[in-house]
């Protein structure tokens, strides 16, 4: 991209010096040079800095996006609008003057075999595509149609998954698990974990630290599974998935758990935007706990059911163990008792109550009588508990005012937006996450019936791609029409505007047809990468309208106009297109860190590029035919074109 309109101003000043040299039978003087360099520089500056600006105005688009998104493509566009402004002015300044200064032999205007080859085979397939425009320009519009509809079955995600190499577990235990019994269940599932061969380290995170950043309950354990490099595993090429599956299978015939598999970065960029730590999150609201708890286990049960569903679970909304104290309110006044005299009694046995302090030195603190934490959770103990009676008439054990049995009851209550919700949580694996979605609401909204007063919403990434989608299909659209208004102006002429503006869906075709050859599904790193598509697109009708415009600005016939004008631009459509393409090669076929963000990018803009060359250099000629056949006919009628383009 960068180099794109230097690559045009070369072109062009080469090929008037080979002409001026085989003019005058000789080789050009510096001061020959340095004129013919700053004629054929002025030649093409138009449609160059045009380009270019138009290649750059195709990234404002993305400074519009938010977030994940927005900090994570902003770098990238800043760097390339300054790229090509630095790039646009030593275009006009330096390179001309290099050209000029540096290249003082003999200019071939043979071509090379390259493009020799590539003119013969393109000279029939040119004329053919005149001859049968109608035909050509209606077979571009049907593919353009084909390939929405083919778009449909892209799937989408927000940001693919980067590999990360290790893994993370939940380990959920039933709610109310003590300290010392959770990490006596956390060691023998990490001794467990630990058998496999390929993994280094395993450690955890139970409960709550002083500074409760990341708040757990005892019953939940983080578990970090650190793996050997690859080069080090029995088999090296084994997949990370059969590894999780082998790992869920080992870790299952652990008792008294359930278990979540996800990465460390990726668990913590969900629980950040989505506020849970999976990759989908179905919320149900209502008033009634019981009521939540029958649905979110209704939904869980759904959820399972879909294609892609790995470690589908409902939160832990109940199931804590509590001893529930109902007083006899009867017995309670022939005894001339109250609730509160029952309630200050077990709130002392319970939790305790101030008796006094004890100094020691200069600190102080207080004296609490309560029970021992063993018989605090003993139901017998606390039917013993003795009550006062009034006036000093003895006491009368709690069992006497008392129902006292074992129950459970909430675990948590969870509100949002002022309403209680239960929270259904899944990974997705095997498929792209917008279908999936698509799936599961669509079998939710049939298989589970919501009461009155009861709904269900959608959490997790995608929501950040709906956000990021809705605001480009706003910024988008403005953008291509700031690029329309370019071509105006370049052009002069709004149909010559339209037949270059025709490239951007030729370019989609390839950059569509490429995600589907290598099973992409749509991201909005793939979207910025159509975003960048669109200029580079442009681009070539850019280069290849200029030049029949000059020649039918010199008084040439519309045929020959657009045949020598395809063919004379051929060399420079071809480079521009290759540079741009190939740069983004290693993009495309990186496997290393992070590749997974860049490949959807570069694989679109490849595949856009290739499809926009092969059918700017068939369609626009054949398009440009049509629009402008009438006009010439009048023309050569009437006399000598009269239309001069500036350039």
């Amino acid at each position: 991209l960068i180099v794109d309109g230097a690559v045009i101003i070369v072109e062009n000043c080469l090929r008037r010096f080979g002409e001026a040299q085989h003019r005058l039978g000789r080789l050009l003087t510096r001061d020959e040079r340095f004129g013919l360099a700053e004629n054929a520089a002025a030649e093409v500056v138009r449609p160059s800095m045009f380009g270019v600006a138009i290649i750059a105005i195709v990234y404002l688009p993305i400074f519009a996006l938010e977030g994940v998104e927005g900090k994570t493509f902003h770098p990238m566009a800043f760097t390339v609008v300054l790229a090509l402004t630095a790039a646009a002015i030593l275009s006009l300044t330096l390179v001309p003057a290099a050209v000029a200064t540096f290249v003082t032999g003999l200019v071939k205007e043979k071509e090379n075999r390259v493009m020799r080859v590539a003119g013969e085979r393109y000279r029939p397939l040119l004329d053919r595509a005149l001859a049968a425009r109608k035909t050509v320009v209606a077979g571009a519009a049907v593919l353009v149609v084909l390939t929405g509809l083919a778009a449909t079955r892209l799937g989408s995600e927000f940001i693919p998954n980067l590999d990360e190499g290790d893994i993370a577990m939940h380990a959920l235990r039933i709610p109310g698990t003590s300290l010392t019994q959770a990490v006596a269940m956390q060691s023998a599932l990490e001794r467990r974990i630990k058998q496999f061969p390929e993994v280094e380290q395993v450690f955890a995170k139970i409960g709550t630290a002083d500074v409760a950043t990341d708040a757990v309950p005892p019953s939940v354990a983080d578990t970090f599974i650190i793996m050997k490099p690859r080069a080090d595993w029995p088999n090296p090429r084994k997949p990370k998935a059969q590894l999780v599956a082998e790992l869920d299978t080992a870790v299952q015939q652990v008792p008294g758990s359930r278990y979540e598999f996800i990465q460390p970065i990726q668990m913590r960029f969900n629980e950040l935007i989505a506020g849970v730590r999976s990759d989908v999150a179905v919320r149900v609201y209502g008033d009634d706990l019981d009521e939540l708890a029958r649905l979110a286990d209704e939904v869980t049960k759904v959820t399972a059911a879909v294609d892609g569903s790995e470690d589908a679970q409902a939160e832990q909304v109940t199931g804590l163990p509590f001893i529930q104290i109902v007083p006899n309110r009867v017995q309670l006044t022939q005894l001339g008792l109250n609730v509160a005299d029952v309630q200050n009694v077990v709130a002392t046995a319970t939790g305790g109550q101030e008796a006094g302090q004890i100094f020691e030195g200069d600190r102080r603190f207080d004296i609490v009588v309560r029970l021992p934490e063993n018989l605090r959770q003993d139901a017998t103990v606390l039917q013993r508990l003795p009550i006062p009676l009034p006036n000093g008439a003895g006491t009368v054990p709690l069992s006497e005012v008392a129902t006292i049995e074992r129950t459970t009851g909430p675990n948590q209550i969870s509100r949002e937006d002022g309403k209680r919700r239960a929270v259904v949580t899944t990974n997705v694996r095997g498929r792209d996450l917008g279908s999936f979605i698509g799936e599961l609401k669509a079998k939710i909204g049939s298989e589970v019936d919501m009461p009155p007063g009861y709904w269900i919403d959608y959490g997790g990434t995608f929501e950040q791609l709906q956000s990021a989608t809705a605001r480009l299909q706003i910024v988008v659209p403005l953008a291509l029409l700031l690029i329309f208004g370019l071509l105006v102006m370049l052009f002069k002429s709004a149909k010559d505007a339209a037949i270059v503006f025709s490239g951007v869906p030729l370019a989609l075709t390839g950059g569509v047809a490429a995600l589907l050859l290598r099973g992409i599904p749509f991201s909005i790193s793939a979207g910025v990468g159509f975003i960048a598509l669109s200029g580079v697109a442009v681009l070539n009708g850019v280069v290849m309208l200029t030049f029949i415009q000059q020649l039918r600005a010199e008084g040439r016939r519309l045929d020959d106009a657009i045949r020598e004008g395809a063919l004379t631009r051929l060399r420079p459509v071809l480079m521009t297109a290759l540079v741009a393409s190939l740069g983004f090669v290693p993009m495309a076929l990186n496997v290393g860190l992070g590749s997974e963000v860049q490949r959807p990018l570069a694989t679109v803009v490849i595949g856009g590029i290739i499809s926009s060359t092969l059918l700017t250099l068939v369609v626009l000629p054949a398009l440009y035919r049509i629009v402008h056949g009438r006009r010439a006919s009048d023309e050569q009628a009437d006399g000598p074109l009269a239309s001069q383009i500036s350039t």
